[in-house]
């Protein structure tokens, strides 16, 4: 079968809230990863893909060994896997780069397929408004944040970041009110007048979205696999929301 696909999607938040919940989500995110391997030719993995990630010198984050090794035998066969840092992961070094052959992206990419231009991002920081965590993010991806708690021990230091992203994860999770509020639908409208693109692919919100920003473009938020199970496809130049049954 040809591989002609393009895969989406974010916030598995592997890790949370326990090793047994996570097992069984990871498990689940396997099974959709050998599902779409037949016609996959890229998978965009767009943030939060683990609730919390940070690599000392020779340390990282014990755990996640199926996904990886996913990870790692996609790779190896030739399916180029993109992952974005969102606010969970944002201390991603050059570990996954180098051991498991992923690239790994600290910024918004625009690519292009076929003849659709498709703007990705974690979406966090992105559009008005939210303007605490924005300085709050400043401080994190500070050298000076980091060097500080790589002096930390892991045993303290994951701690206290898991449950930091326990008190993050839960406050970024609201329903669908309408366009005016949704400040990455906001974020789409005032980017299409500047640099027009066909789609823009978020994670963030944990809601899967569909919108349309005008008669060109359209805003999709890829959801969660917390509760919703969501991914994106790109398929002959068509880009559309599916939920995963296994």
């Amino acid at each position: 079968m040809t591989r002609n696909k393009i895969y989406f999607a974010s916030d598995f938040h592997l890790g949370s809230p326990n090793l047994k919940d996570s097992h069984k989500r990871e498990k689940l995110i396997v099974s959709w990863l050998d599902a779409i391997e037949k016609d996959a030719k890229a998978i965009y993995l767009v943030g939060d893909i683990f609730d919390f990630w940070f690599e000392y010198k020779k340390v990282i984050p014990k755990g996640f060994v199926r996904f990886l090794g996913k990870l790692a035998e996609l790779t190896d066969n030739g399916i180029a896997v993109h992952l974005f840092v969102g606010n969970h992961d944002l201390w991603m070094q050059d570990y996954l780069e180098k051991e498991v052959g992923i690239a790994v992206h600290h910024d918004n990419i625009t690519i292009r397929e076929g003849e659709k231009e498709i703007f990705i991002g974690h979406g966090d920081g992105l559009g008005k408004g939210d303007y605490f965590y924005k300085f709050l993010r400043k401080i994190f991806t500070s050298k000076i944040c980091q060097w500080a708690f790589a002096r930390m021990h892991p045993n303290f230091a994951f701690s206290l970041a898991h449950a930091w992203s326990k008190s993050g994860r839960k406050s970024k999770v609201a329903n669908f009110i309408s366009t005016e509020k949704e400040i990455l639908f906001g974020y789409c409208k005032e980017q299409q007048s500047i640099n027009p693109a066909d789609y823009y692919v978020f994670g963030h919100r944990h809601l899967p979205l569909e919108l349309k920003v005008d008669e060109k473009a359209t805003y999709i938020n890829t959801g969660d696999w917390l509760q919703h199970y969501t991914y994106a496809v790109l398929d002959n130049g068509r880009l559309e929301l599916k939920t995963y049954t296994k």
